[in-house]
């Protein structure tokens, strides 16, 4: 293989890509999402600067992808942290637990998405929306909110999931020093909002040493929506780099 073959086909292994090469399509991605207040503490631990926080507010999140191209159907559960940067207000994607090996490759390696291996699930009960969030064995979030109870305006549920995401890009170099330190941007595109309504809801996050969602405990449920929408995830672009920042 020519050097130039190499060049266009970078990507590992190099014969048999992990990932397909392209943008994927969202479709009849359903969201369950609940904000909650939790400790500004254990937030200004975790989330790096330049980034702000201006409210200790949490966003979990399970999301259940039902078709998406290049990497068929999977589900996705996490944290977001509500941030801001330059006066822009996002969220800082704190954790992400997903089971597709292909779009948590992608995630990583393309973009800077905090992606593992993980068993998310989303599903109703009766008369209950419940997400729940297993790694390896054991549980270590249960999510749950009525089914369907009120409406939430279109335009309220757009806004809420289009929100800039801001993420940390790190690649170590050879000697384990890092190669590439990287705050990145990305948002999402293209959007359609088919069904959103809210409820009421409750979340449980149990103590895990390698999936520590607990390390941001639940103080107060703020919201909670439960949404069905198409979406396109758009190019990430660097927006600082932390091996040329003064930190004088």
């Amino acid at each position: 293989m020519r050097i130039e073959d190499v060049r266009r086909h970078a990507t590992t292994p190099l014969t048999r890509p992990a990932y397909a090469p392209m943008a994927p399509r969202f479709t009849d991605r359903e969201y369950l999402n609940i904000v909650y207040r939790t400790d500004p503490d254990a937030l200004r631990a975790v989330v790096p600067e330049p980034l702000r926080i201006e409210e200790p507010l949490v966003r979990f999140e399970i999301m259940k992808m039902n078709d998406v191209t290049g990497y068929g159907p999977y589900t996705e559960g996490g944290q977001a942290i509500q941030v801001t940067f330059d006066g822009e207000q996002g969220e800082y994607l704190h954790a992400m637990y997903l089971d597709n090996f292909p779009a948590t490759a992608a995630g990583r390696e393309v973009s800077a998405y905090p992606k593992v291996i993980g068993s998310p699930r989303l599903y109703v009960d009766h008369d209950v929306l419940v997400g729940t969030l297993d790694y390896g064995s054991l549980r270590v979030a249960t999510a749950t909110m009525g089914y369907k109870h009120r409406a939430l305006d279109k335009r309220e549920a757009e806004s809420q999931i289009t929100l800039p995401t801001f993420m940390l890009k790190g690649i170590p170099g050879y000697d384990g020093a890092p190669r590439v330190l990287e705050l990145v941007r990305t948002e999402i595109t293209d959007v359609v909002i088919k069904a959103a309504y809210s409820g009421p809801a409750r979340l449980q996050l149990f103590q895990h040493v390698l999936a520590p969602l607990a390390d941001l405990p639940v103080l107060e449920i703020v919201s909670a929506d439960h949404i069905l929408t198409d979406l396109t995830l758009a190019p990430v672009r660097p927006v600082f780099d932390y091996l040329e920042a003064d930190t004088r």
